[in-house]
């Protein structure tokens, strides 16, 4: 998992340390929805695909190998949490990364296995 990379993405959400505030019950409820959406293989190797740019959906299928209207529905769960975006052009649709600094997730799981050995 070390090839996710540890510094920040430059992105405007990373420059503020998400610890510096206080959160009430609400924003917990807020990011547990961002990292449950997160929190499945396929929908993290799509945010993982992405970062290197926009990819369109029939592309992004044949990168997790899964039918396309399966990736459509993991796609809306990236979208709905605010982590992708997507623009049509005809009738292909693209997707990228709305928030890149999810990317620093990632980096962290990695770095949890790495630190545990497994």
């Amino acid at each position: 998992m070390s090839s996710f990379n540890d510094r920040d993405c430059g992105a405007p959400c990373c420059e503020q340390d998400p610890c510096e505030e206080e959160l009430d019950r609400a924003g917990f409820r807020r990011a547990a929805r961002v990292i449950k959406a997160v929190a499945n293989e396929a929908r993290l190797m799509i945010v993982y695909r992405l970062r290197t740019g926009e990819c369109s959906a029939g592309a992004l299928a044949e990168f997790v190998k899964l039918d396309p209207s399966t990736v459509s529905k993991h796609l809306a769960v990236l979208r709905g949490a605010g982590i992708v975006d997507d623009r049509r052009e005809g009738s292909t649709v693209f997707y990228r990364l709305l928030t890149p600094c999810i990317l620093a997730m990632l980096s962290c799981a990695g770095r949890v296995i790495d630190e545990r050995g497994r």
